[in-house]
């Protein structure tokens, strides 16, 4: 009988149900979070005359050794104590005696793992932003010095237009601002303090819930306490923006598979962020992007689980939502060393520009030029350019030669509109720079695009 909510009860816990029903091994990661939330309500309590000024000393007092012990690794996690809260409540009492015991009044264990499951979101939140904030300055990096390499633009896998390499990485980087502002504004909107809301109805203590808000960092308290105990929002939010970011981090995952194959040899992935075959010598393969890909599978199964946790519960606080915190842990751990080991393959990996140039002759990239060099020269109307470009297509499939390079008699003979100064047109360089709109694929909108990251990245 030594649980703190043991007074109804004239038989103790079984061992099985305290095997079952403990979330102390895994909920201990949020002591820090837990011991600045009971230094905050210590503070409070104090000042609304709750605590006295000595039992306020005593309590800090003990929650510091307490600290101490846990990071020293000398503090006892016994699942007996149920949760973090309880196992820290224990030993401060049995450090400071009964001052620990008055560190309870006017809270719950519901508002409090609220209050420590929140704060770790949050704070995890701008770590996950500033480690997507690296990773584009180093896909930058390697942009920078790609703005003007050819590479085959695609559509269904289909070799399409020609675009430069350093235009392909900054639709990722626009992938990824926009997670970073999905992470920011889920922190901003998710910044208030369940402290105070007890069990769920509030308190009828003279608490100051603007205090402990203020002092733990929150930007306001929340409106309504049945909501706040039962709310999981913010952790699904987190689980639904690291799931988004893992499939960008995926598709990105699955073109360095691809390009990293002899099939397409554009990039080649250093010896310290590949592997090899435990029976062919001369793999070397790609396991840092195949796990990445894997491992978007697992936080996507996150999600789903507390999404399913969440679906049917009634308000307010259920023990259902012990089942909230390991998803996200492990989410948020996959997210950080995703982000890291992405980083440094990219970095170190070699860009093999003249594979890259070579392909771009491969599949007629120059077919669409031809189409509206045919609407702008030679006025005529699209779709029946469409059909002569196709034709020219055809004529080279025949001939076995790119459009790009064709003949210009052949051009010539499919339609007597054609002039000699096409093949400028067709050429695969001319192609890729007329695409000057907004946006677009020319080398000097591509730095445009650069510049716009680099500003972003740095505030402006």
């Amino acid at each position: 009988m030594d649980k703190m909510w043991s007074g109804r009860f004239s038989a103790g816990a079984s061992s099985l149900l305290d095997k079952f029903n403990a979330s102390i091994m895994f909920d201990r990661k949020l002591y820090r979070e837990d011991i600045e939330g009971s230094l905050a309500h210590a503070a409070m309590l104090t000042k609304q005359g709750i605590l006295n000024s000595e039992e306020l000393a005593q309590i800090t007092e003990g929650l510091n050794q307490v600290i101490n012990e846990i990071e020293s690794g000398e503090f006892e996690w016994k699942i007996s104590d149920e949760d973090l809260h309880m196992g820290i409540e224990k030993r401060l009492t049995a450090i400071i005696g009964d001052a620990g015991k008055k560190l309870h009044t006017a809270r719950s264990r519901n508002d409090q793992i609220a209050v420590d499951f929140r704060r770790y979101v949050l704070r995890k939140n701008l770590e996950i932003v500033e480690a997507i904030k690296l990773l584009m300055q180093e896909i930058i990096v390697v942009a920078e010095k790609h703005t003007d390499t050819l590479l085959p633009g695609m559509t269904h896998l289909q070799h399409a237009q020609p675009i430069n390499f350093a235009f392909h990485l900054g639709a990722y980087l626009s992938m990824f601002k926009r997670d970073i502002e999905r992470f920011e504004s889920s922190r901003e909107r998710n910044n208030i303090s369940p402290l105070g809301c007890a069990a769920l109805a509030g308190t009828p203590h003279a608490i100051d819930r603007d205090m402990t808000a203020e002092s733990l960092g929150f930007d306001s308290v929340s409106v309504n306490c049945l909501d706040t105990v039962s709310d999981r929002d913010f952790a699904l939010e987190i689980l639904f923006n690291i799931s988004t970011m893992m499939m960008h981090i995926s598709r990105l995952s699955e073109e360095l598979v691809m390009w990293s194959s002899y099939e397409f040899g554009f990039v080649e992935l250093s010896d310290e962020y590949s592997t090899g075959s435990s029976i062919m010598p001369q793999k070397k393969n790609p396991d840092v992007p195949e796990l990445l890909r894997g491992k978007t599978g697992r936080v996507y199964g996150s999600l789903m689980g507390l999404l399913t946790v969440m679906k049917a519960l009634p308000l307010a606080y259920n023990k259902d939502t012990q089942e909230d915190k390991e998803g996200v842990f492990d989410s948020v751990e996959t997210a950080e060393i995703s982000l890291e080991i992405l980083k440094e393959a990219i970095k170190t990996m070699q860009v093999k520009a003249h594979n890259m140039e070579k392909a771009c002759a491969i599949g007629h990239l120059s077919a669409t030029d031809l189409a509206d060099y045919l609407v702008e020269k030679c006025n005529i109307p699209f779709r029946e350019a469409h059909f002569i470009t196709g034709r020219a297509v055809a004529k080279g499939e025949e001939l076995n030669v790119d459009l790009s390079k064709m003949d210009f008699k052949y051009l010539k003979a499919i339609d007597e509109r054609i002039n000699e100064d096409v093949m400028e047109f067709l050429g695969l360089r001319h192609s890729m720079n007329a695409r000057t709109s907004a946006g677009g694929t020319a080398t000097k909108r591509t730095l445009e695009q650069l510049e716009y990251f680099k500003n972003y990245l740095q505030g402006k």
